[in-house]
């Protein structure tokens, strides 16, 4: 058989890479759901656990299939080494972790997860880390916040839910300049349409429970980067505290990525049509998705993603009512928090995802109380639109 590098087109690697067939010479990727390993002798055991002999010990850290995973979307994302977790928040928790210590500053932007905010503010500052919040796209924010005692930049690139986009190569030159890491979600994007390490972060966390899976079957994530980071640093955290991922979660993750690359040119056709669609509509006041040319960061978007993305958010005319009247009236479209599904989903962000976050902070972030955030799924365009239609046109 031809040696699988990462020489390999993406639609290839996502397929092929990362995985050891076994004597049993099989098509598809084995499960190894077992909590152990067996050893030949009392002299491998010993040298498993030192760490002087490569191999499976436990598999809380060290599992075929879930290192499948790793080794595969490590070669998506370009980077050197992978480790998978029990979910992106998990992914999110063992970066800083491994990573910082006490006295430590963040410098993270405002525009992420409510969850990811409320790690970091209920948490991690119990601990003595330090984070400053500032406007996604404001560079002098960014610059101004960094103190002597900044270790980490955190972003998420197109922000959930307004779909604003960073300069990553901006931002990893400002990192390093003053000796801090860029740490990236791609979650939104994956690798299939950006790659953040070849711009200069320093490492890639995911949620591979949205797009990296694709059909919201399963919780996981993983943290991208150099093989020093991710070894010495972040692994150790997985052996320890245990935030690891299962085996067959890992197995369907796997298959999530044989078709990522597919499935990505698909949201990205739909969410465009979507969103020049809803543009267009009376009852919608404005439109948040990159692919637009009124989106601010749209030349950015271009040179640094190979496509817009699956996920829009729009507002409509009036305020929570109205919002919650266009949600209440669909009746295919998922009413769920969850995106990155086949399935499209629609949510109030105000009020679930980000209702952690203190108003005030919402509003900054551009969290209105008439704005809604559609994962545009694979069903057929017109049926979406459909349904949309029917709570819009009754606000006018």
């Amino acid at each position: 058989m031809l040696p699988m590098t990462d020489d390999f087109d993406l639609e290839t690697l996502a397929i092929r890479y990362g995985y050891d067939q076994t004597q049993e010479q099989e098509n598809s990727e084995a499960i190894f759901p077992t909590s152990s390993f067996r050893y030949r002798s009392a002299q491998q055991a010993a040298d498993r656990f030192a760490g002087n002999e490569a191999g499976n010990v436990y598999s809380r850290f060290t599992n075929p299939t879930v290192r499948a995973f790793e080794k595969r979307l490590a070669a998506l994302e370009q980077g050197q080494s992978c480790v998978g977790t029990a979910s992106g928040m998990a992914a999110i928790l063992s970066t800083f972790l491994g990573l910082l210590e006490s006295g430590d500053h963040i410098v993270s932007s405002r525009s992420v997860f409510g969850t990811t905010k409320a790690l970091f503010d209920r948490y991690l500052k119990k601990f003595g880390i330090e984070i400053t919040y500032v406007p996604l796209t404001e560079l002098s924010a960014w610059q101004s916040a960094i103190t002597p005692k900044t270790k980490a930049l955190f972003l998420e690139t197109p922000s959930n839910p307004l779909t604003e986009v960073a300069d990553l190569t901006v931002l990893a030159d400002l990192a390093h300049d003053n000796d801090a890491l860029l740490i990236v979600d791609n979650c939104f994007c994956t690798p299939a349409l950006q790659t953040p390490l070849t711009m200069g972060a320093d490492l890639v966390v995911h949620s591979a429970t949205k797009f990296l899976d694709g059909q919201g079957r399963m919780i996981g994530g993983a943290v991208v980067g150099s093989e020093t980071l991710i070894e010495e640093h972040i692994r150790g955290v997985i052996r320890t505290a245990g935030p690891s991922m299962s085996p067959f979660n890992a197995w369907v993750f796997l298959k999530g990525l044989e078709t990522l690359k597919l499935r990505m040119d698909a949201h990205c056709e739909r969410a465009q049509r979507l969103a020049e669609w809803l543009q267009a509509h009376p009852a919608v006041e404005s439109v948040f998705y990159p692919g637009l040319a009124s989106h601010p960061q749209h030349d950015l978007v271009a040179k640094q993603q190979k496509g817009p993305g699956g996920l829009l958010s729009f507002r409509v005319i009036g305020g929570r009512e109205a919002a919650w009247q266009v949600v209440d009236a669909t009746q295919m479209i998922s009413i769920t928090a969850n995106l990155g599904d086949v399935k499209t989903s629609i949510t109030h962000p105000a009020t679930t995802t980000h209702c952690r976050v203190e108003p005030e902070e919402r509003l900054k972030a551009g969290i209105t109380e008439n704005l809604l955030r559609v994962s545009v799924g694979l069903e057929s365009f017109e049926d979406i639109r459909t349904d949309l239609s029917r709570g819009l046109d009754a606000l006018l």
